[in-house]
């Protein structure tokens, strides 16, 4: 292995450990739910989800799924950021 291939893969773990470097502006994923899946999209701070139960309450247990595996990452630096669930 080269030496800037080794140098890049020790920043990226460097970068790894500092997950407060990331900020989500957007993006879609498909959950798979327990009866089907769902489209759910991120989008500036504002969550979206297919299922019934979004469209009644603005929130899901997908949703809140995700704000749980996604943590500090969905939050901008220095943002006061998502109320984790």
């Amino acid at each position: 292995m080269d030496s800037a291939m080794i140098a890049k893969i020790s920043k990226a773990r460097e970068y790894a450990q500092e997950p407060e470097r990331i900020s989500f502006k957007s993006f879609t994923v498909e959950f798979s739910g327990k009866h089907q899946a769902y489209t759910i999209t991120f989008d500036n701070g504002n969550w979206h989800c297919e299922c019934d139960f979004f469209e009644q309450r603005g929130v899901c247990s997908h949703t809140m799924a995700l704000e749980r595996v996604l943590g500090v990452m969905l939050s901008p630096p220095g943002s006061a950021g998502q109320e984790q669930a």
